[in-house]
């Protein structure tokens, strides 16, 4: 299976090779924690837990917690961030965060971030009606790491091929909706928005959704390092709780994914087209979930011995060695007052 990388692949592998540094970058009491995310609607739960704790701060008068958002554009550069202490927590694939703690690399899973959300997609005047119509062609995934992967790999398990029969090209999710357009790939899995501005924009269909294929789906995760869980479990405490409170209020209503669609899109998180966040929203409603926010072991399981099939895990990895549910089992849901 030929895995064409670019530059990310590079510093994937770069940081793959670091030690465990071990730096002390626990949030301060006096600063906010700053947690690293990519501007895809998996991670929509971080921009609301982190406004919905500034809107609670301002009307207690005080700020006992507070976490700001950081955006990454690419998987590489997070992974490096959170590897070498830049950054104590970030919104991670799951399938990576289980390699990074093989290598003893200082990190645990503390609750979920979403549910679904994966598309594949391909030109609008493409002939490509079936998956198997795509053997042969040029596929692009985020990481061979990206659960996006392992959706690719279960619908060609599905139709009887192997990776061999497609051609898989390595790039930033952002990049992806320009390169089908370019023709440079026949086709792209990833994470949303990036399939929806495409789609808006008219050049581009689904040609398969989690929603329909894989309804447990489960990508992106809420990542600490161990630093920070034993200098400050209040503080990792709150924030699971504000994500599974974001989880809960954003499939309550429509009106609020409205709102979220409004504070995402500004400057300070996503930067994107509050369109094109409203066209996940709403079509289909169900094209991204977040309330089930559950840590399920089997869901762990399934995500595990998939990427050993696929080569990017060796060997299994002990649940314990990169989950710790104790925050998710203590979680109450936090108010959102925005």
């Amino acid at each position: 299976m030929p895995l064409v990388g670019r530059r990310q692949l590079l510093r994937g592998a770069v940081a793959s090779a670091l030690p465990a540094l071990g730096l002390p970058a626990a949030a301060s009491s006096s600063g906010p924690l700053t947690v690293g995310g990519l501007p895809v609607t998996c991670n929509l739960t971080l921009p609301v837990a982190c406004t919905a704790r500034a809107a609670s701060n301002k009307a207690a008068g005080s700020a006992a917690f507070q976490f700001e958002y950081s955006k990454y554009n690419g998987w590489p550069e997070i992974k490096e961030s959170l590897m070498t202490g830049r950054i104590q927590a970030a919104y991670m694939l799951a399938p990576l965060v289980m390699d990074l703690a093989d290598k003893r690399i200082p990190v645990k899973i503390v609750s979920l971030g979403h549910r679904s959300g994966a598309v594949i997609m391909v030109r609008s005047d493409s002939p490509y009606k079936k998956f198997r119509d795509l053997a042969g062609k040029r596929i692009a995934i985020p990481s061979r790491f990206a659960v996006d992967f392992l959706f690719l790999r279960k619908m060609l398990a599905r139709e009887g091929m192997t990776p061999k029969d497609i051609q898989i090209i390595e790039m930033p999710p952002p990049d992806m909706p320009a390169a089908l357009y370019a023709k440079a790939v026949d086709a792209y899995c990833t994470g949303e928005p990036f399939g929806a501005a495409a789609q808006r924009a008219g050049y581009a269909r689904p040609l398969r959704m989690t929603r329909d294929e894989w309804r447990n789906y489960i990508c992106c995760v809420l990542t600490v390092r161990e630093e920070l869980i034993k200098e400050n479990r209040p503080l990792v405490q709150d924030l699971v709780n504000h994500v599974q409170g974001a989880g809960n209020w954003l499939d309550l209503q429509q009106a609020n994914r409205e709102k979220a669609i409004q504070i995402a899109a500004g400057r300070k998180f996503f930067n994107q087209d509050p369109n094109i966040l409203r066209f996940v929203m709403e079509n289909p409603t169900d094209r991204v979930t977040y309330g089930d926010l559950r840590m399920i072991r089997a869901e762990f399981d399934e995500l595990m011995q998939l990427s050993i099939e696929a080569g990017t895990l060796k060997a299994p990895v002990a649940y314990e060695k990169y989950v710790d549910e104790s925050f998710v089992k203590a979680a109450k849901a936090a108010p959102i007052p925005i």
